[in-house]
């Protein structure tokens, strides 16, 4: 499952978990990286990119949704966020922010290490997802992970919104529940992604909207999401 060389970056203020979380994941043959803040994390990745990174929520000056919204989202790594409040309010702001999983505190390094595997292989399929979709007048390149407007123009997409709409796309006309979109942008089935896709789909309109008057993701009600204009691959 594990490509050696892969890197994480561990941001917590907690310095004993930190070094016991960096010390499991090293065990496992991960490289890590720790830093204490989200200043110390920003100086980690202006030097290189770590394959993922685990970022705790509660810190002090700024914490992890700062941390998390000051990364570029269209070139991120995925983000594992941890919370010793383990609220769903905070899961659901983290996940429609972009945080590719979420894990309350303390956490089982069993079930953290898990998660870093599951993410992981989501994110690998999708940097090697191929397939070109003409939706209507929308053009989604898998590949390079572009949206393009029928008036020409690129919308950026945060990587959920990417994988959202990819996997509407991949569907062609066929309507996904909130809980199928939950185990493909998630890997299982979390109660709050339910609200994560809403706000998702909701924020995808507003970008879309912008570009064109049409409705390219259509809300089937009790069933959950489709795309709306005609689907060709090629």
């Amino acid at each position: 499952m594990m490509m050696a060389g892969e890197t994480i970056l561990i941001v917590d203020d907690d310095t004993a978990l930190r070094e016991l979380l960096g010390e499991f994941l090293r065990d496992r043959g991960y490289s890590v990286i720790l830093a204490a803040d989200v200043p110390a994390m920003r100086t980690v990745m202006a030097q290189q990119r770590p394959d993922l990174v685990i970022l705790d929520l509660m810190m002090p000056g700024e914490d992890g949704l700062a941390g998390l919204r000051s990364m570029d989202p269209e070139n991120r790594p995925p983000v594992i966020m941890l919370s010793a409040l383990g609220s769903d309010v905070d899961r659901i702001v983290g996940l429609e922010m972009g945080a590719d999983d979420y894990l309350p505190k303390p956490c089982n390094p069993r079930e953290l290490l898990a998660r870093v595997r599951a993410v992981m292989r989501r994110a690998a399929i999708t940097d090697s997802g191929q397939g070109l979709f003409q939706l209507g007048g929308w053009r989604l390149d898998c590949a390079t992970r572009e949206l393009q407007a029928p008036d020409g123009a690129l919308v950026p997409l945060t990587l959920n919104e990417f994988r959202l709409l990819e996997a509407l796309a991949r569907a062609g006309r066929r309507v996904l529940s909130r809980e199928e979109l939950a185990l493909r942008l998630s890997g299982e089935e979390y109660d709050a992604f339910d609200r994560a896709i809403d706000l998702t789909v909701s924020r995808l309109r507003r970008k879309l909207s912008a570009h064109d008057d049409g409705e390219l993701i259509r809300t089937v009600r009790g069933e959950g999401y489709g795309i709306a204009p005609d689907v060709a691959r090629s």
